[in-house]
């Protein structure tokens, strides 16, 4: 089997077809032609000596116990994408792509701001942002800076802990009146409060705070920002970050309860010798400070 770096595009085939179960929608993502992507896809086969697809009622489906090499293919593109970001800039230079991952409440309600002054301060930046509440892995270089709420353990890492996230119980000022001067008790009896679907990561804050999960709810969401949009349009109450809340015209119910997460910046330590790289890591510890 005669495999190297230069039958990478045979493997970006192949996650093509894995993500849009199609040869023709993985030809247009591509930019090839359909014809194109069936040669590499079979070229591909023919090296490993196996069928990697099996048609499914719902077009080309991977084979069954190759999730491994899915995961194998996606840190092969990982590692191009991150050589195509180091690749773009001179050293010190801060012009080029620099990824950030963060939470997808971080991505649409605080970063921003940042962002958008890092860009008029430098032009040449290219910002990705990758908001998801999943764990990039910057060892793999699915990002190179990320906004986490965990401390990473990875000795290769560098990170820089910044001001904590507070999070509270907040309500539309409508609904705010109904709600005034209730206690916890009264207020998850209400059953107006916003809650998780599936996740039981709120639920089990709530019982570390030594607060018992309501037991009806009024809208259920695993997304931070559907359960966010709910709050503001007074759907029901819930958490959210104080600082988001007070600047939305929230109201705060039970002040005196606060959760305090505490936040890092993090990034490879390779990456200290990029100057766009530590312009923005730089930046962001300042202005999430």
């Amino acid at each position: 089997m005669n495999l190297s770096p230069s039958n990478w595009e045979l493997f970006a085939a192949y996650l093509a077809v894995c993500r849009t179960n199609s040869l023709s929608a993985a030809a247009r993502r591509l930019g090839l032609s359909q014809p194109t992507v069936r040669r590499q896809i079979e070229a591909l086969e023919s090296l490993v000596g196996t069928a990697l697809f099996t048609r499914s009622p719902s077009g080309l489906a991977p084979v069954d116990g190759h999730p491994a090499l899915i995961a194998q293919a996606e840190a092969m593109e990982a590692a191009a994408m991150a050589f195509a970001r180091l690749a773009s800039g001179a050293a010190e230079d801060v012009i080029g792509a620099v990824r950030i991952s963060c939470s997808r409440v971080y991505g649409v309600e605080i970063l921003p701001p940042i962002l958008a002054t890092l860009r008029q301060d430098w032009p040449g930046l290219e910002i990705e942002l990758v908001p998801t509440n999943h764990v990039s892995d910057l060892l793999r270089r699915d990002a190179d800076i990320a906004v986490r709420l965990t401390l990473p353990r990875q000795a290769a890492l560098i990170a820089r802990k910044v001001a904590p996230m507070q999070v509270g119980f907040f309500a539309s000022p409508l609904l705010a009146v109904r709600l005034h001067g209730l206690d916890y008790p009264a207020l998850a009896a209400s059953g107006l409060m916003i809650g998780q679907d599936q996740d039981d990561s709120l639920a089990a804050g709530l019982q570390d705070q030594g607060l018992a999960p309501p037991q009806h709810t009024a809208f259920r969401s695993d997304d931070d920002l559907a359960q966010l949009a709910a709050i503001r349009h007074g759907i029901g109450f819930g958490i959210c970050q104080v600082a988001i809340g007070d600047r939305s015209g929230l109201v705060r119910l039970l002040p005196d309860l606060t959760l305090t997460v505490e936040a890092w910046v993090v990034m490879h330590e390779d990456h200290r010798r990029l100057a766009r790289t530590r312009t923005v890591f730089d930046a962001l510890v300042a202005g999430l400070g």
